[in-house]
């Protein structure tokens, strides 16, 4: 007698999975213009480098001993390279109960930050779903409610003090999912696909008689340029997976490491005659910080950070000899580069 049952049945689980929602789910969300979680990993790290862990993980039912059904948790992790460095990556699959964090059958986002955090590399979240945490079926299924502890966020909150944290709204973002999004040392969202809220446009409808639609409610003109909840926007999946690479290469694998260092396209001892008049000798008169941002740091190095908030205040990374440093500047063009409660925000987030 041989395994060959059992091992059919986990052949059968795999394939159901790769099949995420099912058709008439990833085709719904084709057309609202999003890739699917497979679609974004397979665009988003070095090709060929996704290791997926927890792939069967599910609920099945099942007719005596065969396989009645299977959906998979909604959502998919694993270690992949960025740049040719390690990292855990992990992301929701909406086509399954919409990204809700409840549906993540086995704690697989829970288990993703564990692993960043033992491992010791930069943990990636791809975000795309609610919170789910408070549902009425959740509660009936484990018997309990997720209040008052939460057994998972210190986990999220030690790692932020060991290795690099990158999160990307992807779709609209709610509950648990804007907190996961919030707590990173790099947050980007989709601009005109993504939203991020506490709750949504129905709750939001009920408890002040207004209606508001999605992109009112949280898009990236809201929390990019206003609240200050992310960093940058990006102008579509693909400029937000090539942001959060650039922002990746300027970091170390962890906090006992030391950055990566590169060779610099021009000579660092070149003379630059410009940076002689940069600076005007009237102090009444602003300058552009960028641009000579551009003239000190090696070339096209430099990668900003919120650059639409605070905008008093400049901050990011860039590369001197090839090495990366941090920058934090003043842009005259805006309050004469004076620091308010935004600027303040943003460079104590920064540093």
């Amino acid at each position: 007698m041989t395994w060959d049952p059992e091992i059919e049945e986990l052949e059968s689980r795999k394939q159901l999975a790769y099949q995420l929602g099912g058709e008439e789910r990833v085709k719904r969300h084709h057309d609202n213009g999003r890739l699917t979680i497979r679609e974004r990993l397979e665009r988003f790290v070095d090709p060929q480098s996704f290791r997926e862990r927890g792939v069967l993980a599910g609920r099945a039912e099942y007719d005596g001993p065969q396989l009645k059904s299977f959906t998979p948790s909604n959502y998919v992790m694993g270690f992949a390279t960025i740049g040719g460095r390690r990292v855990v990556v992990g992301g929701d699959d909406f086509t399954v109960r919409g990204g809700a964090a409840d549906g993540a059958v086995g704690g697989k986002s829970g288990h993703a930050e564990r692993m960043a955090r033992e491992m010791k590399v930069p943990m990636v979240r791809l975000v795309d779903g609610t919170g789910g945490g408070g549902s009425v079926r959740t509660i009936e299924n484990i018997g309990r409610t997720y209040v008052p502890a939460n057994g998972g966020w210190d986990v999220i909150v030690g790692l932020l003090a060991e290795v690099p944290v990158v999160a990307a709204a992807m779709g609209s973002v709610a509950g648990i999912g804007a907190a996961r999004v919030a707590a990173a040392h790099f947050a980007v969202m989709v601009k005109g696909t993504s939203q991020i809220f506490v709750a949504g446009p129905p709750v939001v409808a009920r408890g002040l008689g207004r209606e508001i639609d999605r992109e009112e409610l949280g898009g990236s003109h809201i929390h990019a340029r206003k609240s200050g909840v992310v960093d940058n926007e990006a102008t579509d999946e693909e400029d937000a997976f090539r942001q959060i690479r650039a922002f990746l290469s300027y970091l170390p694998d962890n906090a006992w490491k030391l950055p990566p260092v590169c060779t610099p396209e021009d000579p660092p001892e070149r003379r630059d005659e410009e940076l002689l008049s940069i600076i005007p000798r009237d102090r009444r008169r602003p300058y552009d910080v960028r641009r000579m941002l551009a003239h000190v740091l090696d070339r096209d190095s430099f990668f900003e950070l919120g650059r639409y908030f605070g905008g008093a205040q400049v901050t990011g990374f860039g590369r001197l000899g090839g090495r990366p440093a941090g920058i934090l500047a003043n842009d005259p063009m805006r309050m004469g580069g004076s620091l308010d409660g935004d600027g303040s925000d943003k460079l104590a987030k920064f540093v």
